[in-house]
This record gives C-alpha cells, structure tokens and sequence, in this order.
C-alpha cells in the first residue's frame, strides 16, 4: 500500500494549486481526480481565457453563511501574489473592465502553469481515477486515511478534499466532496445553482422572448436578509448588463443578483439608471406635438434598443389603455406618465426559477465554515481533514473573485499541511 503525506482529491484550481505549494514545501502529494481532462472548468472559464483573480477583491465580494469566514484566507494570498506568479511563468495578461484579469492567449496557460507548480513539487497525479471510499485510519502510522481508489487503496497523514460543487455537470462536475464532508459528521449550507441566469412562466415571457438577444446596462436589485442573531434587511444591487433570452434574463447583472436571489422573490430592474424617466415623460410635456412612442424613445438612454422601447410601451398599455403609442403627449394624465415611467426604473418582476447547474458557473452552499478553520481549512471535527475552494460554503461574485478563493484557500491549506506534518 502507498504511503503519501497528502492526498488532494480533485485536480481543479484549488486542488493543482495547493498540491503544488505543499510539494514544493517537502511533502510527497498525490492528487487524484475522476475526470479524464485535467481543470476543465478553467479551461473553459472566461470565455476560453480565464478571468483568474480580480484586482481589487474584498469579503464583501463574497457569499457565506459565515461572511468573515474568508477574511483570513483572502488576506494571506492576495490577486497581486496570484498575478506575480503569472508573470513569473509568463503568461501575458490584460484587465478588462472592473478589474477583471484574463489571459492574453488561453486558459490552458493557466492550467500548464499549475501542471508546471505540481511538476516543481513532484506530485503525484492519478487521472482519471476515482476515489470509491476514505476512512480514517488510527494504525501504526497513527492518526491518517486510508482511500480506495481505481488505482489501489493509499494511505496519508492528511487529505484535502478540493472537488468543486455540481455547476457544469458535463464536464464532470459532482457533489463527491460535500457527500464526504457529511459521511465525516459535517453539515451542509443547502446547495443551489448561482452566477446563473434566471428563467421565466413560458405565457408571462412570451412577450418579451423574441427580444432574445437585446443587451442594455441595467441596475438589478432584489432584498437580503442578513445571517447573523439580528436579522436585518437590505437591498443588493448590481450596474452591469443585461440581457434578455427565450426563456429569461440574463447576462453579468442577472448573473450577478442570482446569487442572492431566492425562488419567489421579485427583482427589481432599473433600465434607465441615468435618472426618472416620468420626470423627463413631463418635463417634454409642455408645448409637445409629438406622440407619446417618440417622447417615450427619446426619455429612454441610448442603450435601450427600439424594438425593446416599442414592446415596453405595448405592455404598458395593456394595464393602462391611456398609454397609447398614437396618444398626444400633450394630453397624457402626469400619473399615467408616472407610471410609465416607474414601471421602467423599477421594474418588478418575479422568475419562476434558474437555468440550473448545467449553466450555473458556481455552485453556492456547501460545508458549513464554522466547522472549520479559516486560517487553515482544517475541519475541527476531523484532524487532518480539510475542504477547500468550490466545496466551502463561500461564493464570490462574477469578475475573477471565485478563482482568487480557490487560490486563497489552497494557499491557506497548504501552509498549514506543512506545519502540521509529523
């Protein structure tokens, strides 16, 4: 039987990097993954370049039931010791809007880079391979696990379990890890679909679904409630795009405010940020020929295409019969152009759910953090056990923040596997 001082079960962001740190620091590692490619969803991240960090990443940029859980991670490898290394490897990259940072050339650079950090720290990988069962093991060796594998039963002084979440299934994604956070008595954060886009009732959309395509800039909000002994609620808002498909929304802004998002809550959507529409719908009011479909084209921003400016008004009128593309400015009613307006600059509306893992980039939930250390990962339940990246019940935002977790926590994990190697 093998003898490893770490086994890292998932060879993904997380898994590569920090079975690359704890090699290079002296420990013999062997990462296992069941998947015939190697960091697939890196290879398809970004578009085929990979958004690997974000310049400018904070907590608040992230999801959890336990939202300071991440502070000490976060803070101890930063997007700039990520970026050092990119350059040290060098990989040319570039930042897009909002700090987002992204390979000049492929993701697969990204993946060669980690292939390359294993390789330094001669690790060990066994791919494809399964991992059919882990069980602790108090034999001679002392505390330690034993893992039966398509390769053979192994055992290590410690395992780190990086296996991602259910998001993207066709490339193999599952929810192995958390079933073994619960096998080992660890409770789970509910799991659901996030950075998601957001579907509709087939009949209400069916209105707005041959405008498949139309992209605007868009402020999207829905309300949370706070974790925590005092529950507060707050409005979380996002100012990105929009964009609308055959079955729904989606698009940054409505990736975005998935995440937050909770089946039966409405959102609300501003398209036209910029200021009140009414105000301006009044304001054109006086001494105005026009009809009310050119005031109402010319009251909304540049982004927002004719055919949406032209649908919107058709709905409008089905509430409001006075709102008549043909009407006279002139002679609207100020609280119907009220309500026109509103009905732009807030515009509420309830989805009927999401497009599920198989489009979801994250999975959010999973193993609840205040049952392990975030300053080493480790789960206080089980020594020598750790939960890192995708797995955690700790979700970042779209924009690079998900990718700069997984490299904060396979860092975190690593330092202290080190430490604490017998």
């Amino acid at each position: 039987m093998q003898q490893f001082d770490v086994v890292v079960i998932g060879a993904g962001a997380a898994g590569l990097f920090c079975a690359g740190i704890a090699g290079q620091r002296g420990l013999k590692v062997l990462v296992i993954d069941h998947a015939e490619k190697v960091a697939e969803k890196i290879r398809i991240s970004g578009g085929g370049r990979c958004n690997f960090t974000n310049k400018e990443v904070a907590p608040a940029n992230f999801l959890s039931e336990n939202p300071h859980f991440c502070r000490s991670a976060l803070a101890g490898y930063t997007p700039q010791d990520f970026i050092g290394l990119v350059e040290r490897h060098g990989i040319a990259w570039h930042e897009k809007h909002k700090g987002q940072l992204f390979c000049d050339r492929r993701a697969d650079d990204i993946i060669q880079m980690l292939l390359r950090e294993c390789d330094a720290g001669q690790v060990t990988r066994w791919q494809p391979c399964a991992v059919k069962q882990v069980r602790q093991d108090f034999g001679d060796a002392g505390q330690g696990f034993e893992l039966d594998t398509d390769q053979g039963t192994v055992r290590a002084h410690q395992v780190v379990v990086a296996t991602g979440g259910l998001s993207i299934p066709k490339i193999g994604a599952t929810d192995f890890g958390q079933k073994l956070a619960q096998q080992f008595g660890h409770t789970l954060v509910p799991l659901r679909p996030a950075l998601v886009p957001l579907t509709f009732d087939a009949d209400e959309w069916a209105p707005w679904s041959a405008l498949s395509g139309i992209a605007l800039p868009v402020d999207v909000s829905v309300s949370v409630e706070s974790t925590g002994k005092r529950k507060q609620t707050s409005s979380v808002h996002f100012l990105e795009d929009l964009l609308l498909t055959h079955r729904g929304l989606s698009g940054p802004a409505v990736l975005q405010i998935s995440s937050y998002w909770r089946p039966g809550q409405a959102l609300s959507i501003d398209i036209a940020p910029q200021g009140s529409l009414a105000d301006a719908l009044k304001q054109a009011k006086t001494g105005s020929r026009r009809q009310l479909s050119s005031a109402w084209a010319q009251a909304l921003p540049e982004g927002v295409p004719q055919r949406l400016a032209q649908t919107w008004l058709e709905q409008a009128a089905v509430a409001l019969p006075a709102l008549r593309a043909d009407a006279p400015l002139a002679e609207m009613k100020d609280r119907d152009l009220e309500a026109l307006g509103q009905s732009a600059n807030a515009w509420s509306i309830t989805p009927k759910g999401t497009e599920g893992y198989a489009k979801a980039e994250v999975t959010a939930g999973g193993v609840n953090t205040q049952e392990l250390s975030s300053q080493t990962m480790e789960s206080k339940k089980i020594p020598g056990l750790h939960f890192i990246g995708e797995v955690v019940d700790v979700t970042g935002w779209l924009g690079g923040y998900n990718f700069q977790w997984a490299w904060a926590s396979a860092a975190a994990c690593a330092r202290s596997l080190v430490r604490s190697h017998p």
